[in-house]
């Protein structure tokens, strides 16, 4: 079987089932993502260059599109050369979010083609407008943000089904197309991903964190607003006023993944950090930038409570990997919080907008550590019987229809074959695959 993903991160959301399909002989994988794509054993990647590009004169309604359809063009040229070597995908499971799914149908008419529907933007009810403290969408805002979902749209349109990872998230796409999303997580490894009470973790100075100290953790891919970094911040004076002992460790970066970028020159984290500096310990707040996966297992492993913030928006992996990891995790009382976390039995929920609620949570599961246990155990319950990667790709082949239900999820083990990277490029208004060096260029 021929099979192609397509996502510009790759493997990203398709690394459990990519890595499964290409351990079987009989499969040939092929993926197409951008620069920032990651090998993966056993699968043909293709990169493409985004080309610098001014979107000044584009009609601000139109820049996003303007972007996907460059995308989706560079993308095109991939899907040519795929084709022209004799390549041509049964089946192709593809991200619709940056437009790369745009040109799939015109390529591969035959193709059974599946998408990945991860977010739908709405101007109410979801991340826009949640936080009082963001700015207001005029008219042309709202409009603007409509327009964000013209590529997934006609992606979708032109798709046989897609797969969605939570059912939140498939509920923020148009009731129409409900039919046709199929609800399925990535999954988490459950093996891996385990309790280990003699767990340690080394801060960057030299000093260990153990299992058994007073340790709060708060993980998001950058520090902002988006994922409740402000929120947390605020909380913390009270926290650390109440318990003399605790060490806070927050991870992630600088920048912007989600919502408005701040005042220019600034970061969110610094902005947050400014706003309480007076009245906190900073030698007892440890910033740390984004984790080697190893190291950010060991940091949650150690946790005493983990803390998961976000607005009505897409759910964090680190959340499910935290709650199979067996933490103690207060959460924001938001949607997509509260399809994984019931208050009371496998976690804890506190209301998003409101620091003293979050401090006074925190501080009564450091103070009794005993009484919470049962919480983390119960979370681990929950991500072993809900997101189970084993379990999750055996349900995403069958929507695929590459197995029938009560087939064995995994064949026995193949080495999988060594097939080589390669970055697409164009030369002289053609386009020509060349194998990768180490290091992309």
């Amino acid at each position: 079987m021929q099979i192609l993903f397509i996502h510009n991160n790759f493997p990203a959301q398709f690394r459990g089932l990519a890595g499964e399909l290409a351990k079987s002989p009989d499969n040939r994988v092929v993926a197409i993502g951008s620069e920032t794509a990651q090998d993966l054993p056993g699968v043909e990647l293709l990169r493409y260059r985004m080309p610098f590009f001014n979107v000044g004169q584009t009609h601000p309604f139109a820049r996003r599109l303007d972007i996907e359809g460059r995308r989706a063009t560079e993308v095109l040229f991939a899907l040519s050369e795929l084709r022209a070597s004799g390549f041509v995908p049964d089946l192709i499971v593809g991200h619709c979010g940056w437009g790369e799914t745009l040109p799939l149908r015109a390529c591969f008419p035959e193709a059974k083609i599946a998408i990945y529907c991860e977010f739908y933007y709405r101007p109410e009810g979801q991340d826009v407008h949640f936080d009082p403290e963001d700015p207001q969408f005029g008219v042309d805002g709202l409009i603007t943000l409509h327009c964000k979902n013209a590529a997934t749209l006609l992606s979708l349109v032109d798709a046989d089904l897609g797969l969605s990872p939570t059912q939140w998230q498939k509920q923020t796409y148009p009731r129409e197309f409900h039919s046709k999303i199929h609800v399925v997580h990535e999954g988490v490894d459950g093996e891996r991903l385990a309790p280990d009470p003699n767990a340690r973790f080394e801060l960057p100075g030299g000093r260990v964190l153990y299992r058994g100290d007073e340790i709060v953790t708060f993980i998001a891919r950058n520090l902002e607003p988006m994922r409740g970094y402000h929120i947390f911040m605020r909380a913390l004076p009270a926290i650390l006023a109440a318990r003399p002992n605790a060490q806070v460790v927050l991870v992630g970066g600088d920048d912007v993944s989600y919502g408005a970028a701040p005042e220019q020159g600034k970061s969110w984290k610094s902005i947050y950090i400014d706003e309480v500096a007076d009245r906190l310990d900073l030698s007892r707040v440890h910033f740390l930038p984004p984790q080697p996966y190893d190291r950010f297992v060991q940091l949650l492993q150690t946790t005493t409570v983990h803390v998961y913030l976000t607005f009505p928006f897409v759910l964090s992996w680190s959340m499910v990997e935290a709650m199979a990891l067996g933490c103690v995790i207060i959460g924001s009382d938001t949607a997509p919080v509260r399809e994984a976390i019931t208050d009371g039995v496998d976690g804890l929920l506190t209301p998003f907008h409101d620091p003293a609620a979050l401090a006074e949570k925190v501080t009564r599961v450091l103070a009794n550590p005993g009484d919470h246990a049962a919480l983390g155990a119960a979370a681990r319950k929950t991500a072993l019987s809900r997101y189970d990667r084993k379990d999750c790709l055996r349900e995403v082949r069958r929507i695929l229809g590459l197995e029938p239900a009560s087939a064995p999820l995994v064949p026995e083990p193949v080495a999988a074959p060594d097939r080589p990277a390669f970055i697409v490029r164009r030369s002289r208004g053609a386009l020509d695959a060349t194998p990768a060096a180490e290091d992309v260029e």
